[in-house]
Order: structure tokens, then sequence, then C-alpha cells
């Protein structure tokens, strides 16, 4: 008898505990604060927008060239290193530090005769002379030097400019960046309203943005021309305005 009574107070202790465990639970999912999924069929618009700031820019780079030809490959060689020797050292003279020179491009290369040999072969079997090139990136940051530097190196030496590019300094650049991805949010944020108040429908919030790489901001201009000395003139060189220009992908919740 003594033994029934504690398989009762067993089973009545294990369904409280059942109990009190399946309230817990039902508290936890249906409480009115509880956390729920979120719904996956959220109606939203997708957008995109453009932000684009005009600025003057305050970083010039200039590509200059030395050229040698000679039949003679070690006196072509020579003679260009000589030259452009003369040019970095006149450009340091006047200022311009040389972190701000750079090589980017140097080659020999062999310039045959016209005479075709064969039909098969077009062109000569016989070495005219050797073009030794070699060529300087100069970085300036500041740009009304920009005339200046390349008559300098022309006169010293440098017989080709292949192009001149003006752009942003990093902090100047970064600074506008922040400009231009706040016209992108705007124009972002202009076409979804277009759009939503046109079907009647309104902005509810924002469920995710995306922000795309900035534009470099360089303009580039072909220079690529010889120098005549006897009309050596000062150069005229206008800065052309940069642009800074920001990308920004919006999805807005509508309903």
């Amino acid at each position: 008898m003594c033994k029934t009574n504690h398989i009762r107070m067993a089973i009545k202790v294990n369904l409280a505990l059942f109990m009190a465990v399946l309230l817990v639970i039902c508290t936890a999912v249906f409480a009115p604060g509880a956390a729920q999924a979120e719904p996956c069929d959220d109606q939203v618009i997708h957008v995109s927008g453009t932000g684009t700031v005009t600025t003057s820019p305050d970083q010039a780079e200039i590509s200059l060239a030395v050229e040698t030809e000679h039949t003679d490959v070690k006196t072509a060689q020579r003679g260009n290193a000589a030259r452009m020797t003369e040019v970095m050292n006149a450009l340091k003279a006047a200022g311009i530090p040389a972190d701000n020179l750079s090589t980017t491009g140097y080659s020999i290369y062999p310039v045959y005769d016209d005479k075709p040999v064969s039909s098969s072969m077009p062109w000569g079997n016989q070495v005219k002379y050797y073009r030794v090139s070699n060529t300087l990136l100069v970085s300036l940051d500041e740009i009304d030097r920009v005339g200046e530097v390349i008559d300098l190196a022309v006169a010293s030496g440098a017989d080709r400019v292949n192009y001149l590019s003006f752009g942003l300094s990093d902090e100047k650049s970064a600074e506008l960046r922040s400009e231009a991805l706040a016209k992108a949010v705007q124009n972002a944020r202009s076409d979804a309203e277009a759009v939503t108040t046109a079907m009647d429908l309104a902005i509810l919030g924002v469920k995710e943005i995306q922000v795309g790489g900035t534009v470099p901001p360089y303009r580039y201009a072909e220079a690529a021309y010889a120098y005549d000395t006897a009309q050596a003139v000062p150069t005229p060189i206008e800065p052309t305005d940069v642009d800074v220009i920001a990308t920004v992908s919006i999805t807005y919740r509508i309903g």
C-alpha cells in the first residue's frame, strides 16, 4: 500500500513538472514581447543613386620620355641615360622632390630597314639603328607649375610628353566623397518616393544599403608632341575640373 502511494506521488510530481515546462514554452512563444521571425513577403523597392561633385584639381601628373637612336645599342643606351639624368637633375634643382619622380617605362628595340626581304617577310632583315626610350612620371602638388615643368624637362633633354592628367589629393577626394554620397542617397530616395507615390504606396523604412566604389577623380589630356627649340615659348596649361562620383543601392520597405 505504501509503495502504491509513492508511485502516485511520483506521477503527480512529474505531471506538475511537465505542465510547468509547457507553460514556460507557451509564454515565450505567445507573449506580446516575444521575438518573431521577419516576414519574408515584405514589399520592397530597389533603387540606385549617383552623386557627383565637380571641383578644381589640386594635383597633376606629367608623363615625359627621352628617346635616343643609334646604330650601336650601347651608344644609344648611354646617350639616353645621360639625357634622362639631366632631366631629373633639372627637375630636382627646380624644387621637385625626388619622391615625385618615378620611372614608368624603359625599352630598347631595333628598327629594321624598310626594304622587304620577301612576300612572307615585308620588312628588312638589317637593323638600321636601335631606339632606347625611358619614361618618367612627374607628380605635382602645385598644378600652376605644369607648364614650367614641361618646358624645363624638354629644355633639359626630354623629347616627348606622353600625357598630362589632373586629379585630387587623397584628403580632398575623401572630403568630397562624403558630399557625393549624400547626393547619391538623396537621388535614390527621390526616385523611390516618385515610384511609390505613383503607386499609392508609402516608404516604411530601409531594409538594405550598399555603397559603391568611387570613380577615380582624374582627367587625362593627350599631349604627345616633339619639341622645337627654335620656336620655344612658355607652355600655357589650363587645368580642367574633375568629378568625384559615388553610388549607392538602397532597398526600401514599402506598403
